[in-house]
């Protein structure tokens, strides 16, 4: 039986929320008896998860929170296979905003995640990754110079979309850029909190533990 694209997209989108809400960093850190919601900012995100010490856990929350943004765009790719380049364009990118969506409101953690920024690289990565070599390219400038996780993330969330335009060799897909565009708008609701300790001069280097 062929499924419908709708139903495609629909499945994407449920799929890549699921997929998206899988909290790493929560399980990372519950595997060395740390609640991670206890620690620092409480986020369940790699930034927090190494300010427990624990270098190996942060890289582990890292890579699963990366990789399950991309697994939801190839997963979604996979779907679509047989229909035309603009649809399966379409059917990627729903599923990658679904993952992203998920990680920020996890089911399985009452709707209380992460800020995204891994899973924001992950899935651009995967779905147009020049566009993901950009965003990883401005969050390490931003991070190596100013040491600043915060600000390397909202530097990357607001220029990718118009550096990527602005370069020759770069096309994006419109659905793409709609895509990075709905990520950067929650990556700023989601840094609110981040935004106002930057304008007062407060908010913590990377590495430096917070107080929770």
């Amino acid at each position: 039986m062929t499924l419908s694209p709708p139903l495609i997209y629909a499945l994407a989108v449920i799929g890549g929320y699921l997929l998206g809400s899988i909290p790493f960093g929560y399980i990372a850190a519950k595997s060395a008896g740390i609640d991670i919601r206890s620690v620092g900012s409480g986020n369940i995100g790699a930034t927090n998860v190494l300010r427990t010490g624990r270098k190996d856990l942060a890289l582990l929350t890292f890579v699963g929170d990366t990789g399950k943004g991309a697994a939801a765009v190839g997963l979604a790719c996979l779907l679509l296979l047989g229909v035309d380049q603009e649809t399966r364009n379409a059917g990627m990118a729903l599923a990658g905003a679904a993952a992203f969506l998920g990680h920020l409101y996890p089911v399985w953690l009452k709707f209380k995640g992460g800020k995204g920024v891994a899973t924001f690289l992950g899935t651009l990565f995967a779905a147009c990754w020049p566009m993901g070599l950009i965003a990883g390219a401005l969050w390490l400038l931003t991070a190596f110079t100013l040491r600043i996780s915060s600000l390397s993330a909202l530097v990357a969330a607001a220029l990718v979309v118009p550096v990527s335009l602005l370069l020759p060799f770069v096309d994006p897909a419109y659905p793409f850029v709609g895509m990075a565009l709905f990520m950067a708008v929650l990556i700023y609701i989601r840094h609110r909190s981040n935004i106002a300790r930057l304008l007062k001069g407060e908010e913590p280097k990377i590495g430096k533990k917070k107080e929770a």
